[in-house]
């Protein structure tokens, strides 16, 4: 293959001048709130920590827009994590299933509650498990499934429930990356016994800077998951009660929630902006051999957090890396490869960097499984080598688009195979 030693907008003046916009998703909306929140708090004198009006109005929109159910707001998606897996009450040292992508803070949860890690691969050519990857390493220590659902698209989840169901193991699907996905019409989120959604900046809506929400449809789980979110407190429980289990201040606070609320009512127009940006990029690129983007499986609606293109070295005279290089010197936010995006090849989870230097979880005598166990992956790995990730959001307009579309036309043009 033939490597130029210049991106391709070298060549020529950039396609566009100006950069890109910002997304721009907090607004007069959101002010108007927290100027109104502000304006109660000085007139009675007082701050409400959490548990406040406000948070448990959130919560219960929350929960009706995923059509009912119970919702519980918390600091961050990893904190969402860790109180949907600690709600189900594990017995230490068992197995949970989790699919290869996820964030860093998706996957640790699992051994801070002393239970392993175990990563079932994605299916070809995407970044979600499937029933096919999961069902491989079912045995008989697995306690839970960890569902990640990325870069805005669903995963399998009634094949999933269908195996879990089989075998009576929990689910909590990872909804971080997805709010608003749809599988057969279905919101991801309402498939699984628990449901982890971040709601930091710069997802779908957001709480502000952090936060997160824990959701199900089962009120036994939803007990559970409140006292998990902060420190035991015997809510549900007789009086006199005292905290049941040992665990974090999770919660999340009213102006946060304030914030949340008004993010939550502009979610719906969102995402259907973000599939429609999708479609106009997918018919303006659909000619080009250097790159592609996949067709939606029918029945599966992404949320497009961010956007998998599949990059075709054969067709190419560079490779993967100089393309997103001449791509994002054009102004369009790429990143060449995801593998951030696999904790389990990460410094922390290779030398089990958990609890000081023990190597505990997987070193206690009390795990009976392999404690070196290797997890291949190879269609995660595939998939890193043969995509990259364009970064776009809701915002953008149509000169925006069409921009975009003219980037991709020139890179792919200059960097055509001879």
């Amino acid at each position: 293959m033939q490597q130029r030693s210049q991106p391709a907008q070298a060549d020529s003046a950039k396609v566009r001048v100006e950069p890109f916009s910002s997304r721009g998703h907090i607004g007069p909306e959101e002010k108007a709130a927290v100027d109104e929140f502000l304006e109660r708090v000085i007139e009675s004198g007082v701050l409400p920590p959490y548990d406040g009006e406000e948070e448990f109005a959130y919560c219960a929109e929350f929960a009706d827009w995923l059509g009912g159910g119970y919702a519980d707001a918390v600091s961050s998606g990893s904190a969402a994590v860790y109180v949907a897996l600690k709600a189900l009450e594990l017995e230490p040292f068992g197995e949970v299933i989790i699919g290869a992508f996820t964030d860093p803070g998706g996957m640790m949860p699992i051994p801070l509650q002393n239970l392993i890690p175990v990563i079932a691969d994605s299916i070809p050519n995407s970044y979600c498990t499937g029933p096919e990857q999961i069902a491989a390493l079912i045995g008989p220590l697995t306690r839970a499934i960890v569902v990640p659902h990325i870069a805005g698209e669903p995963a399998d989840m009634e094949g999933i429930m269908t195996l879990a169901h089989q075998h009576s193991i929990p689910v909590i699907e990872d909804c971080a990356q997805a709010h608003g996905a749809r599988l057969h019409g279905q919101l991801v989120g309402t498939f699984g016994d628990l449901a982890a959604f971040s709601t930091m900046g710069g997802k779908h809506h957001s709480t502000g800077p952090q936060g997160g929400v824990v959701f199900t449809r089962d009120e036994a789980r939803y007990q559970a998951v409140r006292r998990a979110s902060d420190r035991g407190k015997p809510f549900f429980l007789p009086p006199g009660s005292s905290n049941v289990t040992a665990s974090l201040n999770f919660n999340l606070n009213d102006l946060a929630a304030t914030i949340g609320r008004v993010q939550l009512r502009k979610l719906p127009a969102s995402v259907e902006r973000r599939r429609a940006i999708v479609g106009q990029l997918r018919a303006g690129l659909a000619d080009l051999a250097v790159v592609s983007l996949a067709p939606p499986r029918p029945g599966y609606e992404s949320s497009y957090w961010f956007l998998p293109v599949h990059f075709h070295p054969e067709a190419a005279s560079c490779d993967k890396a100089t393309f997103c290089a001449a791509l994002n010197a054009e102004g369009l936010l790429v990143m060449s490869d995801y593998r951030p995006g696999m904790p389990h090849s990460q410094e922390w989870f290779v030398k089990r960097r958990v609890f000081g230097n023990s190597g505990y979880p997987w070193a206690s005598p009390d795990y009976k499984g392999d404690p070196n166990r290797h997890f291949a992956c190879p269609n995660a790995h595939a998939m890193i080598e043969s995509h990259f990730n364009l970064m776009l959001h809701e915002n953008w307009d149509s000169q925006e688009i069409e921009d975009a579309i003219a980037i991709f036309r020139k890179v792919a043009g200059a960097f055509a195979a001879v």
